[in-house]
């Protein structure tokens, strides 16, 4: 256990020096001068050099991916080139928004597809085994965007019973605002993320269905509800709990879609306005807190996998199968 958890420690580590690499490169590459935003329109040049060496955009590249990489190496995110303030304390308020929203979506679209997938599998045959698949089917293809608007337009604009968007300024300090803010976003994520949910767990709850250990299960005398409580179950969750892990870090990194339609201060919302004002540092830091997290929600994901599954539990150890 403990050198499998060292390996995948060390692997950890290793992507994220890469990720963090070719996130510098990359936003490097892009057109704009972050010089741009912190002078008036007609700037002189001397102005926008003067700008430049202030926030050091003028060092060279690898003198600044090392200045970044000892930030980080001290838990610094860096110092926002327009407002000069940190971004770590920013990324964190932000993620007092991010994190509920992506959790709750999460939990929800769980209690919605795992029901929901088991019964299209169990009665493919009858016609709303058909329906529930035939809707998983037609809920992938609906923009997250456009289901968004239209539960502002039923719910928040037409009925009034939700707000159509907007967090408190408090905060989480008035709870209850919070939370009515969060519901259409967070059943906005959950539908759309449970379409896709529906269809792995269709498909791994068929392969349970059609295996030779669930009927030796029945015809040794098990009801069907026991063998698939004792046998079904784990098997059915291998593939599907890989798929969770991949479902969550997409909905945590799709935030910024959904946060834009309902005006939520989350970190969406402050990459958007990062990426428009060319403030590097900003985007450095949410990019890297959101594949930092993308990382521990797949290590996470593989580790829960290995010790359901009894056929990888070898691995552990370092064994083989």
């Amino acid at each position: 256990m403990a050198r499998y958890l060292l390996r995948r420690f060390a692997f950890l580590l290793v992507s994220l020096a890469l990720a963090s690499v070719v996130l510098f490169v990359l936003l490097r590459m892009l057109p704009g001068d972050p010089a741009n935003a912190l002078t008036s329109v007609g700037a002189s040049p001397e102005q926008i050099a003067a700008a430049r060496h202030s926030i050091g955009s003028d060092k060279p590249l690898p003198e600044q991916f090392v200045h970044w990489i000892g930030q980080l190496a001290g838990g610094d995110l860096g110092t926002s080139f327009v407002s000069s303030l940190p971004v770590g304390p920013e990324v964190s308020a932000r993620l007092n928004v991010t994190i509920p929203l992506t959790l709750a979506a999460f939990v929800l679209a769980i209690l919605i597809a795992v029901p929901a997938g088991f019964v299209a599998a169990h009665r493919r045959r009858t016609w709303y085994g058909a329906l529930l698949s035939g809707v998983s089917q037609l809920g992938l293809a609906v923009p997250v965007f456009w289901l968004g608007m239209i539960l502002i337009a039923v719910l928040a604009l037409n009925a009034g019973w939700l707000p159509a968007g907007g967090f408190p300024q408090d905060g989480w300090s008035d709870s209850a605002q919070a939370i009515r803010s969060l519901v259409l976003p967070v059943v906005t994520i959950a539908l759309v993320m449970s379409a896709s949910l529906i269809r792995y767990v269709r498909s791994a709850t068929l392969d349970v269905l059609d295996s030779d250990y669930l009927r030796t299960a029945r015809a040794l005398g098990s009801s069907f509800g026991g063998a698939m409580w004792r046998h079904g179950l784990r098997n059915a969750s291998v593939p599907v709990i890989s798929i969770l892990g991949i479902e969550l870090a997409s909905t945590l990194l799709g935030a910024v879609v959904v946060e834009s339609v309902y005006a939520l201060p989350g970190l969406g919302s402050l990459l958007a306005t990062g990426i428009a004002q060319h403030d590097y540092p900003v985007i450095q830091g949410v990019l890297f807190v959101s594949t930092l997290a993308v990382l521990v929600i797949g290590f996470l994901a593989d580790l829960v996998q290995r010790i359901i599954d009894p056929r990888l539990r070898g691995r552990l150890s370092g064994g083989t199968r």
